[in-house]
């Protein structure tokens, strides 16, 4: 059955950690003591950003896994793909440019795209105000 890169990179770090509690627990001589915590911090880097310091863990296939960073980064990392991909209310694109009537805590926004931006806004004024009794 298929299981995640992370997963054996969580597998990893645990049975490190685990291994190193019952060398300490034994009184193991202090340098396989070390050694063994060395080999824990080199689990942990793998899962947060395998292949950094060295050679990459690999798994079925010699494939390197994908660690914590490799899921983030990148165009289909969970940034670009999932979070910076959704559309936003009340949001326009435009260029940014100087302009010599704006003072430097001000910045400029184009006319039609204000209306259109603002457009529920503005209507549901002109209905209070009674200026307009139906906004088509």
């Amino acid at each position: 059955f298929a299981t995640s890169d992370l997963n054996d990179l969580y597998r990893r770090v645990i049975n490190r950690n685990n291994r190193l509690k019952r060398l300490i627990d034994l009184g193991a001589p202090e340098i396989i003591v070390n050694n063994e915590k060395r080999m824990l911090q080199e689990s942990v880097d793998a899962l947060f950003d395998n292949g950094r310091r060295g050679r990459p863990v690999t798994g079925p296939g010699n494939r390197p896994l994908k660690s914590l960073s490799d899921l983030l980064k990148g165009k289909q990392g969970r940034f670009r793909q999932n979070l910076l991909g959704k559309r936003v209310d009340y949001s326009g694109r435009s260029v940014i440019v100087v302009g010599p009537q704006l003072k430097l805590h001000q910045c400029g926004l184009p006319k039609l795209m204000a209306l259109e931006l603002f457009k529920p806004f503005v209507m549901k004024r002109l209905v209070d105000l009674n200026h307009a009794q139906n906004i088509k």
